[in-house]
């Protein structure tokens, strides 16, 4: 293949000696999705699959069509995909697409192994291949963004040994990916029970309402609470709510940008925005740096993205990934939240996630088209229902196991990462083989 002059290492990545050599391009085929119109869009249909699908799912933001294009560009459960323009560091790298059957658009190629090349193999390959990517995009970085182009594939020179080998790497791989992919979906499940639960006695009042038909008790609350709770619905400018409650503004009950000590020039645990989660309540890496301005944060918070379109894609966090004692710092377009005792500190991530809580901050937003965002004093002044002291210890008491479950999987999930990506380096680069690692495990 032809190669330009003076690529370094970008286009020359390491791999083994007894590995074939190729063109990163010939071991695929590369499917660039379509530049859609807005007159192909409609409220049902198939999903636009667009980075930010791929990287937060389909969400309120996703766009959708009932037209039908050519079947390269149909995405099915399993695919592999590789997004190669964006922000280098956070959008180009490669991806299993896991949702549901949708169009690609552009921007992302839909990647078709060749004959003799195993798909995981090759998603490793392209994993492993990321700073070569990050690099090449670099430095074609424009306003923010770069890109990797069908003519850098072509001439980034990759390799592959033979199926076996190909397939022993795979396994040793994906079967870490496999246990970090259970892992995640558990800590689905226990958001989903965590919020259900806040949404079932702090938004729909569910166990007041069983009380007033007639119900004795109710799933998962105490007794003695549930004997305790009215029996009867008042209605108020904001809706029914159970009588004897009281409708407070929100800062009453929650600190909204707390002070927290950190001084200019310290190090410390960074958050950007491109890493808020758009799902699920843990960010996907953070970083240190010295403080310089931002909004400062401590385990138990609850970060709110308040600027268009991060609040709209709900990238919202909540801080468990600190260092005891420590101070984390981000951007200036976060709003930070922190329940006043007795309620735990979980109910202001719950209420974050609301469906009430997201359409008063949408709808309170100002400022010019494109840079609109939401004042920390219209979310002080959200109103919701003041619970009593038996019933946020009661809260607390049931979501938070959820959490603290929730959080040690995520512990156990970045060193399952750090394990995968040492081994992923190792076994990409020569320096170790299966039979190492495998020896290894076994002798453990």
């Amino acid at each position: 293949m032809s190669q330009p002059k003076d690529k370094g290492w970008l286009y020359h990545p390491k791999f083994p000696d007894h590995w074939k050599r190729c063109s990163l391009y010939s071991m695929a085929r590369w499917v660039n999705g379509l530049a859609f119109r807005d007159i192909q869009f409609s409220t049902a249909g198939r999903p636009i699959i667009k980075i930010a699908e791929i990287k937060g799912g389909i969400s309120g933001q996703t766009k959708f069509t009932e037209q039908s294009f050519d079947e390269s560009v149909r995405v099915k459960e399993g695919d592999l995909l590789f997004s190669w323009s964006g922000q280098p560091e956070t959008s180009i790298d490669a991806f299993w697409w896991k949702g549901p059957e949708g169009w690609l658009n552009q921007h992302v190629f839909r990647v078709t192994p060749a004959d003799g090349i195993d798909p995981t193999f090759l998603f490793f390959t392209l994993r492993y291949l990321k700073p070569h990517f990050v690099g090449i995009a670099r430095n074609k970085q424009t306003t923010g963004l770069g890109h990797v182009t069908k003519r850098d594939l072509q001439n980034i020179e990759s390799a592959y040994p033979d199926l076996p080998e190909q397939r022993a790497i795979s396994e040793v791989l994906g079967t870490l990916d496999d246990k970090i992919d259970t892992s995640r979906k558990m800590n689905k499940t226990l958001e989903a029970m965590a919020r259900a639960i806040f949404k079932a006695w702090f938004i729909d009042f569910e166990p007041v309402k069983a009380k007033v038909a007639g119900r004795k008790e109710f799933h998962g609350m105490p007794q003695e609470l549930f004997d305790q709770l009215p029996d009867r619905l008042v209605e108020t400018e904001w809706g029914h709510i159970p009588e004897g409650y009281e409708l407070v503004n929100l800062d009453e009950l929650v600190e909204v940008n707390p002070k927290r000590a950190l001084k200019k020039g310290d190090p410390a645990p960074y958050l950007p925005m491109s890493e808020m989660p758009t799902r699920g309540h843990a960010p996907g890496s953070w970083e240190i740096r010295e403080y310089g301005s931002g909004m400062r944060f401590v385990n138990g918070d609850t970060l709110v993205a308040r600027i268009t379109p991060c609040l709209e894609n709900g990238k919202t966090a909540f801080v468990d990934f600190l260092p005891d004692g420590s101070v984390g710092w981000g951007s200036t377009e976060y709003i930070v939240l922190r329940p006043r005792p007795p309620l735990p500190d979980a109910y202001a991530y719950c209420l974050a996630r609301s469906l009430p809580f997201r359409d008063f901050a949408i709808k309170n937003m100002t400022g010019t088209s494109g840079r609109q965002r939401v004042p920390a004093s219209a979310i002080a002044g959200f109103k919701v229902v003041a619970p009593g002291k038996k019933l946020a210890e009661a809260f607390a008491d049931v979501v938070g196991p959820l959490f603290a479950m929730s959080s040690a999987n995520h512990s156990e999930m970045r060193t399952l990462a750090a394990i995968r990506d040492a081994l992923l380096l190792k076994l990409m680069s020569g320096s170790i083989r299966v039979p190492d690692v495998l020896g290894g495990a076994n002798g453990a």
